[in-house]
């Protein structure tokens, strides 16, 4: 336990660690914007400071869209809720500063409502069982946040393939659905295998970062916050590679 604790306060690069911010973000927008993964959190770390509530905001939006297309047994319910966070999205930024914690820090941070609320669409389509062509379509809506993400940051890194491989890896954890699980898994390896190839900019790489813990989750070899995997992630921030 000790080595893995000095291993990924190495790979935060920080005396104090990431988590303890992560924490803190939980509290500002009632849901983890990590998703309770230890190295996604790092990983939002690396993002440059002044994107970072933005950029929290970001992740924290799309954990809470998950939690309401995965975990929502009714599937109008879902739905209902869903168009809520659509309706609200669209019109960021149209009005005064919205009450809601994730909304207020994404209109204070200028992101693009319009651009996000298709991630909601993304999302939905996972309310009926999706085939190859729906999962490529949520690839896409939901790889929105990686675009968004880059764009607060300020890096100017190709954030395609990261963004749909992203996408389907970590549908592909979070599902208990073992065969969309595996299709999504399936059309994620070549994505991210391209994403991890290029060498990422200083801005960008919290992405890259993410890109490398989504490619670990799938090959499974090593549980979450194991030393080498987060040795990788230093040797990512430093390198961009």
């Amino acid at each position: 336990m000790t080595i893995v604790v000095f291993t990924m306060r190495i790979a935060a690069g920080a005396a104090k660690p990431a988590s303890n911010d992560m924490v803190n973000d939980t509290q500002t927008f009632g849901i983890d914007p990590a998703a309770g993964h230890p190295e996604r959190a790092l990983a939002l770390g690396y993002a440059p400071l002044a994107a970072h509530d933005g950029i929290v905001a970001l992740f924290a939006l799309d954990a809470t869209l998950a939690k309401l297309a995965m975990g929502t047994r009714d599937p109008m319910v879902a739905q209902l809720r869903l168009t809520w966070w659509h309706e609200a999205l669209s019109a960021l930024g149209t009005g005064r500063s919205p009450a809601q914690p994730i909304l207020r820090a994404l209109s204070e941070a200028q992101a693009n409502g319009a651009a996000l609320a298709q991630m909601e669409v993304g999302w939905e389509r996972l309310l009926a069982a999706p085939d190859d062509e729906a999962l490529s379509a949520f690839s896409e809506e939901r790889g929105i946040l990686f675009a968004e993400a880059a764009r607060l940051a300020r890096a100017q890194d190709d954030v395609v393939a990261a963004a749909r491989g992203w996408a389907l890896a970590d549908l592909s954890r979070i599902t208990v659905d073992a065969g969309l699980s595996a299709r999504a898994g399936a059309l994620a390896r070549p994505l991210l295998q391209r994403a991890a190839a290029q060498r990422w900019s200083p801005a960008g790489r919290f992405l890259g970062a993410l890109v490398h813990v989504a490619q670990a989750d799938l090959l499974g070899e090593k549980a979450a916050g194991a030393p080498l995997r987060v040795l990788r992630l230093a040797w990512h921030r430093m390198s961009g590679r």
